[in-house]
């Protein structure tokens, strides 16, 4: 069921790097993708696939994960991700990506669902140096980066809870982490 695949699909700070994905795996999750809505269809965002070591090697330190917690590195080393998909915006089809921020996040849920159907776990990350990841990737210049999708075999432990007094700041303890969701009964509005 596709509630089972939404909650699979949580975010991973733990990898187990001796996973590696080729370029028509992550082909695959586009694939997917490119059949998403889009708005007015004018399908703007482009896909940078990452999966080459030099190349994930220069993405990672460019990156800053889980702003929420400070007792620990995440990624720890030796278990980072060992690909990337980043979504960009392609300014020669509209020159406003932010006419389009909705496009970016039905396509980053889309390949996260993908992703997790593939058993492959992934983080979306929007606290990245775009520029120097666009220098890095050599992009052109009508690409702007929108948004950072770490994907990998996943090693991370998630539990989610329901919140309690609306506390929903998500937690480590001993590499696991749990992810306070509000109950259905606090989203509905009658």
């Amino acid at each position: 069921m596709l509630i089972d695949l939404v909650k699979k699909s949580r975010s991973c700070r733990k990898f187990d790097e001796s996973v590696h994905y080729t370029k028509e795996t992550l082909a695959q999750l586009i694939e997917t993708v490119r059949f998403a809505p889009s708005s007015i269809n004018l399908q703007p965002l482009k896909y940078r696939l990452v999966f080459k070591k030099e190349e994930t090697d220069c993405v990672f330190p460019l990156t800053k994960w889980a702003g929420l917690i400070k007792n620990e590195k995440l990624p720890p080393d030796g278990h980072r991700p060992t690909a990337y998909i980043l979504i960009c915006h392609d300014t020669t089809i509209h020159p406003s990506p932010e006419i389009f921020l909705k496009d970016v996040g039905i396509c980053a849920q889309t390949i996260m669902l993908a992703a997790a159907e593939k058993e492959i776990g992934g983080c979306m990350i929007g606290s990245f140096e775009k520029e120097a990841i666009k220098k890095e990737l050599r992009l052109p210049e009508n690409l702007i980066p929108m948004l950072l999708l770490a994907l990998g075999k996943s090693e991370d432990s998630v539990l989610l809870t329901d919140a309690a007094d609306g506390n929903v700041a998500y937690s480590r303890e001993n590499g696991k982490q749990t992810v306070p969701k509000r109950t259905a009964e606090e989203l509905i509005l009658y």
